[in-house]
């Protein structure tokens, strides 16, 4: 059975929606550990009550970021990852440890990329007066949320909506496509190459997958 190990770095409903579909078989793979630059982040929670190895590295305690990620990188492959999930894991990868899980690591941002890379979609997309909005897995690359798109999801903005409702409309469709995607891959019909994603030998367009 492969190997994943999730990186978090606070509630940790995504990495919930993915222990889910493990424990439902939607994804044939197990979690081999979770970890978090967070000490109080509530996924290492989720991940104890599943009995899931938790850590949490103290980003304080290394010199500077290759430090931290060098012993993260030593940390997880303790585990034999055969895919790294990021699952709001807040902080900006080296390009060394970008490299060492290249074509191995997919990351779930907040926005129909390549729109909006970065935080604050959401607020982003009210600001502008946008009418949709959505999230989007993607392959980690050395580009802040440039990677190749595997799937997308929608979601309408409508005239009196909040932020914290478009962010629980987004969620839910979060919950939906990152384990989809995250069973692609362990299933060997996902991969990554030419700048692109491909899936069951297809090339993907820029905004990935998309059903007739």
């Amino acid at each position: 059975m492969k190997n994943i190990v999730v990186l978090i770095s606070g509630n940790g409903s995504n990495l919930q929606a993915l222990i889910d579909a493990c424990h439902e078989g939607r994804i044939r793979a197990r979690i081999s550990a979770v970890f978090s630059n967070k000490a109080d982040a509530y996924g290492l929670e989720r991940a104890a009550h599943d009995n899931i190895p938790a850590h949490y590295l103290d980003p304080k305690a290394f010199a500077d970021r290759d430090a931290f990620d060098l012993a993260l990188m030593h940390e997880i492959d303790n585990y034999h990852p055969d895919l790294v999930v990021l699952a709001g894991y807040m902080r900006i990868l080296s390009p060394r440890f970008v490299q060492h899980y290249n074509g191995r690591m997919l990351n779930i941002h907040p926005s129909l990329l390549p729109k909006y890379p970065g935080l604050h979609t959401h607020q982003q997309a009210l600001n502008n007066g946008d009418e949709e909005h959505g999230t989007s897995v993607h392959f980690v690359t050395d580009e802040l949320d440039g990677g190749p798109v595997v799937l997308q999801a929608k979601v309408p903005i409508f005239e009196q909506d909040s932020e914290d409702e478009i962010i629980e409309r987004v969620q839910v469709q979060e919950h939906a496509i990152y384990p989809l995607v995250v069973s692609w891959f362990v299933e060997g019909r996902l991969t990554t190459k030419d700048d692109a994603a491909w899936l069951d030998g297809v090339r993907l367009p820029p905004q990935g997958y998309a059903p007739d």
